[in-house]
Parts: structure tokens; C-alpha cells; sequence
């Protein structure tokens, strides 16, 4: 089945934490985490319109730097996400610049803030390169459901993890995929065009059946158009299946309660990325620096029912030792235990 969110890490196992999204036939993309950005390129960078930021520790926030110098010139809107506190973060980067001739840019770059706070609720602001990114105020919301943004085709959710701090978690989950049945359509004489695209975006978002839609095209250069109902088309021409769901888990100490909200946030996520620092001969550090184990990573994936496990966030304590944290987490995820000694009894 041909997917639409297509996610990778942005650095290798070892390096700042961080999920690249993109968007397969939007040219945009998605990213949870700002932390180094350097493997990305421009060209990939200025396809971000949404960043999901999980705290602002300086491997999850210092590439915000690097991301505002690509778009600034530009016309652009960039909208983060993250905990309380996030906007004077933002607002605090952008007051380290001097911004006295950015007036004299025709375009225009905005970052529009959300922050995401305890009881579902969330506050906003707005910076804007033609006021020199002074803040503004912008509506407070809710997050129902654990919903931070929503759109036709996919919607984000979000879960604060305890890492002595708020840590966001997130789920990017497409709300189903369309497939057309091309066959069919030739056997009904309707021609493929872009009225198609219309149709995917009709059914995502839910229409009624009986709601009349228009199919048109040209017939030796002549217009042509008939309406059909939703309903009918849905039946006859489209496969509808259920998205693919992406989960983010970085940065949170192993307990109950944290277990829980992965968990339920990471629910038949078809790929779990998250965080494995520490063997769990060293979970004493783990619990002390308030991170997870690869074990403990293994067994939360599986608790969840995520069909794939990645692991990264790894501690520069055991370079060279990669596969071991990786097999230690997959041997908890395929077995719910690890033995005493993983590296000595699993080939």
C-alpha cells in the first residue's frame, strides 16, 4: 500500500533526537524535534511547515536557529508545538538577533506558537518578521482528545511525559488512505484528472454520502462534467484504509504513570520511534537522568502493540555498542524479557 507519511531520523543513533515527516504529494513535511539539523538539507528544511517540539533541552531546540535562517526572506509560516513556556523560548531566540532593516523584506515569515498545557488546554502567539518578531497575542484553544492540530488528511496528538520536566510524546496519525481503483473508473468512462484529488479530499473529511459531486474533464477540448454521489463514487472507484500511525517517545524516567500515556498515545502505532539512552544494566543512570532503557523501550513498544520498534537517542557511553542497545530493546519487544545476559545467549 502506498503510504503518505514517509518518517526517518533526522540524525543517526547516536546524535540529537529528532523525526523528518514529509508529506508525499504536498511537498511539505513535518518535524518533532529541533535539535541538529545539519543532515537535512535547505531544500528539505524549507519543506517543514509544522515542528513538534517535545521540551526545550538544547539537543531537542538548538536547530530552531538554523531552521529561522533558511525561511527568513521568505514568505512562510512555520507552526511549533511544545510545552508551556515554548513562546517566550521562541520569543527569546528571536530577541538575540538584531532585526532593524528586516522591515525592508517584501515577504514575510511568521511562527505561529502553540503551547500545549495540563487539562487539554492551550495558549498561542504569533511572531512576525515585519514587526521585527515582536510576540502577539494569538487565541487560546483545547487540545480534546490530546488533538494539537488537525487537517483533512492527518492530525497530531500529544501527551506530557514526566523527564523531571513536561516531555511531549507525539502521534502523527493519517486519518485514512485513499486508493483509487483506475479500472473502474475506465469501465464508467470517468477519465483521471484532478477532480480526483477533490474527490480523496471530499471523502477525508468526511462528507455526507448523498452530498452531489461534480466530476469534470475535456472531450476534444471540450468541457465535460457529471455529478455523481459521494457515496456512489466511494463505493465504486475508491479503496479506503486506514492510515498509518507514527509515534514519538524521547526523554521520560520509567514509571507507571508515564507508561500508561505511551502507551495509549502509541496505541497499534505502525512505527514506534523512541528513545533507548541506557542498557539496562546502567537503568540505576537511567533513572536518575530520568530516561528510559532499551529494555524498558522494548517492553513500552510492546505494551503499545506497535507493529515496528525504532530505537536512537543513544548515550555516546556506548559507542562501538550500538547493537546492543538496539538488541536488548528488540529482544523486550518480541518477548516482553530480556534475559540477565542478552548479548551472550541471543546470536
Amino acid at each position: 500500500m502506498a503510504t503518505f507519511i514517509h518518517p526517518r531520523l533526522v540524525n543517526d543513533v547516536f546524535g540529537d533526537p529528532g523525526v523528518y515527516a514529509e508529506l508525499m504529494f504536498e511537498r511539505r513535511a513535518l518535524l518533532l524535534d529541533l535539535g541538529d539539523l545539519a543532515p537535512l538539507s535547505a531544500s528539505a528544511l524549507l519543506k517543514v511547515s509544522h515542528v513538534f517540539i517535545s521540551h526545550a533541552h538544547a539537543d531537542h531546540f538548538s536547530g530552531f536557529d538554523r531552521l529561522l535562517r533558511l525561511c527568513l526572506g521568505r514568505d512562510k509560516t512555520v507552526a511549533l508545538f511544545g510545552p508551556p513556556g515554548l513562546a517566550d523560548r521562541v520569543g527569546h531566540k528571536l530577541a538575540g538577533y538584531s532585526w532593524n532593516l528586516v522591515h525592508n523584506y517584501e515577504a514575510e515569515l511568521v511562527f505561529a506558537v502553540t503551547e500545549i498545557h495540563p487539562g487539554a488546554q492551550t495558549t498561542a502567539a504569533r511572531y512576525r518578521s515585519s514587526t521585527g518578531f515582536q510576540r502577539e497575542p494569538a487565541p487560546q484553544g483545547a487540545a480534546e482528545a490530546g488533538i494539537v492540530w488537525d487537517e483533512p488528511a492527518l492530525r497530531v496528538r500529544a501527551v506530557a511525559l514526566d523527564h523531571q520536566i513536561p516531555s511531549m510524546a507525539y502521534a502523527i496519525e493519517e486519518k485514512a488512505h485513499v486508493n483509487i481503483w483506475k479500472n473502474r473508473l475506465a469501465e464508467r468512462g470517468w477519465p483521471v484528472g484532478p477532480w480526483l484529488a477533490e474527490l480523496k479530499r471530499a471523502t477525508l473529511a468526511g462528507l455526507p454520502d448523498d452530498t452531489p459531486f461534480r466530476i469534470w474533464w475535456r472531450e476534444q477540448g471540450e468541457p465535460r462534467e457529471t455529478q455523481v454521489p459521494l457515496g456512489t463514487l466511494k463505493a465504486e472507484v475508491l479503496n479506503i484504509v486506514p492510515g498509518r500511525k507514527i509515534a514519538y517517545v524521547v526523554d521520560a524516567v520509567f514509571h507507571e504513570a508515564n507508561a500508561q500515556r505511551i502507551a495509549g498515545l502509541a496505541a497499534g502505532a505502525d512505527i514506534l520511534f523512541i528513545e533507548s539512552p541506557f542498557l539496562d544494566a546502567d537503568a540505576a543512570i537511567a533513572a536518575r537522568k530520568h530516561h528510559l532503557t532499551a529494555r524498558q523501550a522494548g517492553l513500552l513498544a510492546r505494551r503499545a502493540g506497535a507493529k515496528e520498534l525504532v530505537t536512537f537517542h543513544y548515550s555516546p557511553r556506548y559507542l562501538g555498542r550500538a547493537d546492543e542497545l538496539r538488541r536488548e530493546a528488540r529482544i523486550a519487544f518480541a518477548q516482553g524479557a530480556v534475559p540477565d545476559h542478552p548479548m551472550r545467549q541471543v546470536s
